[in-house]
């Protein structure tokens, strides 16, 4: 699937890895597996980005659009298990 990341170019480019390692790791629970301290530990990479809620719904709507990929339910489950591996296909 080629889609692209909702990125904002006046996001320094650290910041703009960050929230491309965390949509890597919503990728990952869809496509294979992920260990739920990985995407909390890169969730929180991506709040330090984007602390808006209100913009952070944003994104994960257009990423969603893109790609499928629902971030908020993954960040809702590894919050929820913490310390396992989640996948999709569960």
């Amino acid at each position: 699937m080629e889609y692209h990341y909702p990125i904002d170019l006046d996001w320094s480019n650290e910041e703009m890895m960050d929230v491309i390692a965390f949509f890597n790791q919503i990728e990952a629970y869809y496509e294979s597996q992920v260990k739920s301290d990985h995407v909390i530990d890169h969730y929180k990479r991506f709040k330090n980005v984007v602390p808006s809620k209100a913009e952070e719904k944003q994104i994960f709507k257009t990423f969603e659009k893109a790609s499928g990929y629902n971030s908020y339910k993954v960040v809702q489950l590894a919050k929820r298990e913490p310390d396992t591996t989640i996948s999709h296909s569960q």
